[in-house]
């Protein structure tokens, strides 16, 4: 028995991706059954209009992946992007294309594929909820420890002090207790104390009435005010002069302030939240924090831990903030290639989280679209290692990442293996396994038997 050849119409209709083509009125000539499932928008509604009519996207106009195909000839391969759905929805795409040609080899329009990527999105969602809250992702043990609490903490109305460097994500996570704690309805305020003199900072504080001082023509709310039924972070508290500690020590005690000018004092309905790069026990040690102050606002304290402490973190924050420039920037950039994170890797980032974002930033402002490389980044970090000196495979880069969350968590357990074991999550002899294969070095003696100082 023969079988006869499927015509071109039978294989695009059988296929799960979306394909529709173009005249070179950039009028719709043909739509398959999945680009109107993907869509909502039946084949006779769209056959006839214009593309851009009947797909909003955020690559219709300048950023038409089909019009710079057209232009250049070139098809471009599995670009992402979003469409509207006709009943609204947004849901993520990827987008291929290419020129399409009569039998004489003339330019009759183009042709474009697209695939629905809402269950990878929701896949993803899922897993980057399993890493954490929110904005906070982490593959790390450190941060997980802290995500394992937070629920608690944010539910509790006590204080809290979260200490780190800078660019660690301080305000990050006072905004996701806030977010979910039984204050997420009202107002979050963040004050950085240390951008502003004590005088300043006091009026900003605690707000003053009219007439007391010059220039107090009318009534003006402090923070505190602003932020009631909400939460307050105090940022940098550190820097506070010990005259206005005395007063944020009342706060905390008596729940009252007084605003400038004022006859009497009013209430703080505030959650607070503090948090420094400073070392405040050593400051009480010293005399320039208050003992009291600092047993006040060191009810719990959460501890983050520097990016060189976690770069096994590095991969997941470059991936979310690429999306989120995307977003920004209506960029299409697709990621980054493995010689560029494997830089990444090798830096110890003495700015946090933070150089990281800025790393990105400047590079979404040289890189268009496709992935970020190695000449997209700054050149102090390709200044430290040679061309030579980074692994250049898939498999390289994942033995690097590797590496550094085991020597991380031997360092964390004062080399104990079976407890830095116990906190990655793998069994003692399997950890034995990679450390000899990775050819890691450890003390003779581990932590059951001699603390590692």
């Amino acid at each position: 028995m023969t079988l006869k050849p499927a015509s071109v119409e039978n294989i695009l209709e059988s296929i799960s991706d979306g394909v529709f083509t173009v005249d070179e009125n950039w009028r719709i000539t043909s739509f398959n059954r999945a680009a109107e499932e993907i869509t909502g928008v039946k084949r006779k509604e769209a056959i006839g209009q214009r593309c851009s009519e009947v797909f909003r996207s955020n690559m219709c106009g300048a950023e038409c992946a089909l019009q710079k195909t057209l232009k250049s000839g070139k098809p471009i391969v599995g670009k992402s992007a979003y469409i509207i759905k006709a009943n609204g929805t947004r849901i993520p795409i990827s987008v291929s294309t290419a020129v399409l040609k009569d039998e004489t080899g003339q330019i009759i329009g183009g042709a474009e594929t697209f695939r629905d990527l809402s269950e990878i999105e929701t896949l993803r969602q899922e897993l980057r909820g399993k890493m954490g809250f929110g904005d906070l992702i982490s593959r790390s043990p450190l941060m997980q420890k802290i995500f394992e609490v937070l629920p608690a903490i944010a539910a509790s109305p006590s204080t809290v002090l979260i200490t780190g460097e800078t660019g660690t994500g301080k305000e990050l996570v006072s905004r996701t207790i806030h977010q979910l704690s039984p204050r997420s309805k009202g107002p979050f305020v963040a004050v950085n104390c240390a951008a502003l003199p004590d005088e300043l900072l006091e009026s900003e504080l605690f707000g003053y009435k009219k007439g007391a001082f010059t220039g107090a023509n009318q009534d003006k709310p402090g923070r505190f005010a602003l932020a009631k039924g909400g939460t307050l972070l105090l940022d940098e508290i550190g820097e506070v002069s010990p005259a206005l500690q005395v007063k944020l020590l009342r706060v905390l005690q008596d729940r009252i302030y007084e605003p400038l000018g004022a006859t009497r004092s009013e209430t703080a309905d505030v959650r607070i939240i503090v948090a420094t790069n400073q070392d405040l026990a050593e400051m009480v040690k010293i005399g320039t924090f208050r003992e009291d102050l600092y047993y006040r606002v060191n009810v719990v304290r959460i501890a983050l831990p520097p990016l060189r402490r976690r770069k096994e973190d590095i991969p997941v924050i470059v991936d979310q903030l690429i999306e989120h420039f995307n977003r920004l920037w209506r960029k299409s950039v697709s990621g980054i290639s493995l010689e560029a994170l494997s830089l990444l890797m090798a830096h110890d980032w003495p700015g946090n989280v933070r150089e990281l974002e800025n790393v990105i930033e400047r590079a979404f402002v040289l890189c268009s679209e496709g992935e970020i490389a190695r000449k997209h980044l700054p050149e102090e970090l390709n200044a430290y290692h040679p061309d030579n000196s980074l692994p250049g495979d898939r498999r390289s880069v994942y033995h690097t990442m590797e590496a550094q969350s085991i020597q991380s968590a031997l360092e964390r357990n004062n080399f104990n293996r079976i407890a830095a074991a116990r906190e990655l999550g793998i069994h003692k002899t399997t950890l034995f396994r990679r450390i000899k294969k990775l050819g890691l070095s450890f003390p003779v003696k581990d932590g059951r038997s001699r603390r590692i100082e």
